[in-house]
């Protein structure tokens, strides 16, 4: 009997352990912040010139936002939230070989680039970024803060979360404080919401988009039948065994391609390792080259949450 009770106290501890798993958290500001403090840049999407902001050039010249994202940070560590230091994270990307963007078959030449926010997502792994945007208001005898703080799924970049609020007139003039005591009153429903749809992505996977072609080149089409069976049927049919309840969109297919979405793959794999759009596509890259398909493949990726495999060459 003391085995069973001791059993049963173990499973339900893990069982609470799992269910208070708090999603990890980048906190970056916002667009609209950098872009009324002039921190963008422009950066080339296969061709076309795009703002985006400078994160690096925004830590190293505001002297508040360091501090204004450790007071935020600090909030959110005290409900058990994991934190991604990004400032940290632009560091690493600095000291390691500039990333090309591009990416190419030698044959077709097909391309494809990715924003330095998406770089930073893929590399921090986060599942959640915060962004935080404020406005100090003066009067004649008191100050007051504005604030937005908006939470973005990392791999979709859909909106899950949001707060906004002026906090009451003060003699305080500490941005960071006043922006933490702001917050601070707001944060619980804020979390809530981000709570909401960590639990839902727990339970029924995280939304991706997949999309398969095929190169220019190749001596298929993905209507062609391969062991009695259309090349797309057996896409189809894979992506029903790995997905979280079979639960996916077949947006649009002809014989050149197929558009998955609303993809919901596992929270994370095998060896309870985080999975993103990379590691469910580069299964499906492994499944293509097995027989009776025997088909190669090339994968390549636009942030966390999008896969694109090219059939027909690597």
């Amino acid at each position: 009997m003391k085995k069973i009770i001791l059993c049963s106290s173990l499973l339900l501890c893990a069982s609470l352990a799992f269910s208070q798993k708090k999603p990890t958290l980048m906190i970056l500001p916002s667009d609209n912040w950098c872009n009324q403090r002039y921190f963008m840049t422009p950066y080339d999407n296969q061709g076309t010139i795009m703002k985006v902001p400078d994160y690096k050039a925004a830590f190293q010249e505001d002297t508040e936002l360091g501090q204004v994202i450790s007071k935020i940070g600090a909030l959110l560590l005290k409900k058990d939230y994991l934190l991604k230091d990004a400032e940290q994270e632009l560091k690493n990307l600095q000291q390691r070989e500039a990333e090309d963007n591009v990416t190419q078959s030698s044959k077709s030449g097909s391309t494809l680039s990715e924003s330095p926010l998406d770089m930073l997502k893929k590399r921090a792994k986060a599942d959640i970024v915060i962004q935080i945007w404020w406005k100090v208001n003066k009067t004649s005898s008191a100050k007051s803060v504005s604030f937005t703080l908006e939470a973005f799924d990392a791999y979709t970049s859909k909106r899950i979360a949001s707060s906004t609020g002026t906090d009451l007139p003060t003699s305080e003039t500490i941005v960071p404080i006043m922006l933490e005591k702001a917050v601070s009153s707001r944060i619980k429903e804020f979390t809530g919401q981000m709570d909401k749809f960590y639990k839902d992505i727990s339970k029924n996977g995280r939304e991706i988009i997949l999309t398969v072609k095929r190169w220019e080149n190749a001596d298929f089409v993905l209507d062609d039948e391969i062991a009695g069976e259309e090349i797309i049927t057996h896409i189809e049919s894979w992506m029903k065994k790995n997905t979280v309840d079979g639960q996916f969109n077949t947006s649009d297919a002809t014989d050149n391609f197929i558009l998955f979405e609303q993809v919901r793959i596992p929270v994370s794999d095998k060896k309870g390792d985080a999975m993103d759009a990379r590691d469910f596509g580069r299964e499906l890259q492994k499944h293509l080259k097995k027989k009776p398909l025997n088909i190669d493949a090339k994968l390549m990726t636009r942030g966390l949450g999008e896969a694109i495999l090219v059939l027909g060459e690597k």
